[in-house]
């Protein structure tokens, strides 16, 4: 088994975003350029073996419909194991490649950490509910810190809902009665280009009633300082209790008929 720790290449961490991104390119990469070879190849094989009405039995090189290359004449059977050897060589290559990040995104770096944040979502028609370790729990915004592994316990009250973040390249499905775990990572660095607060959209993926199109949130990524002073005032806050259905409803957007 490959070790996520490999992937961090000399850092703490990599964002699912860049991990997801570096494999899109990559690929993107070897197949714009195994696929320029192949076409410029198989145009230059049309147009040296175009008919010219003048064949001779000679033509041992010319390549036959329904014939397997036999070697007789030229180097064309070797050309054909070649290609195929080197297929072989990409398509392991990249499997093992691609194993070795994706094994990352599901594991994610210092799994069960001290400092690792580990927060309940709960979907209901038509929203999101977070609980914090301390009771605390907001409705359709999840605030997190910076620089903080993020574990999210996601599960519905209802129907089938999907929990996800285009930025954040996280996504998983919420079962009423299931839990499935992700987890995300925001960088300080990342913060602090969005003018020292950054906010990502969360949104359901699963068609899950008339109000689906309304089911959205937001994340909210503080500075480390920023987030432990709004954390330690929850503590006492009216909102702190456990996710339940009599406290959060099963709220009805405006506009949405229940």
């Amino acid at each position: 088994m490959i070790d996520p720790v490999i992937l961090q290449q000399g850092s703490d961490w990599r964002a699912q975003a860049e991990v997801f991104d570096e494999i899109f390119f990559v690929f993107l990469a070897l197949g714009t350029l195994v696929g320029t070879i192949v076409v410029a190849y198989t145009l230059w094989n049309v147009y040296k073996y175009r008919d010219d009405g003048d064949r001779s039995d000679e033509d041992f090189d010319a390549p036959v419909v329904g014939e397997l290359p036999t070697g007789q004449g030229g180097p064309k059977a070797k050309k054909l194991f070649l290609s195929f050897g080197l297929s072989a060589i990409v398509v392991i290559s990249l499997v093992v490649y691609a194993y070795g990040l994706l094994l990352y995104v599901e594991e994610g770096p210092d799994a069960g950490g001290e400092g690792d944040i580990e927060i309940m979502v709960e979907g209901y028609q038509y929203g999101w509910a977070y609980e914090y370790p301390n009771g605390h729990t907001e409705r359709d915004e999840l605030i997190v810190p910076a620089d903080q592994r993020i574990d999210l316990n996601v599960t519905s009250r209802d129907v089938w809902h999907n929990f996800g973040s285009p930025d954040l390249r996280i996504k998983t499905d919420a079962i009423p009665g299931d839990y499935n775990e992700i987890w995300f990572k925001v960088s300080s660095e990342d913060v602090q280009a969005q003018g020292g607060e950054a906010t990502f959209d969360v949104q359901c993926f699963e068609l899950c009633g008339p109000g689906h199109s309304a089911m959205k949130g937001q994340v909210t990524v503080m500075p480390q300082d920023e987030w432990e002073e709004w954390y330690a005032s929850t503590g006492n806050s009216s909102e702190s209790a456990s996710i339940d259905s009599s406290r959060v409803g099963l709220a009805t957007p405006s506009g949405v008929s229940a």
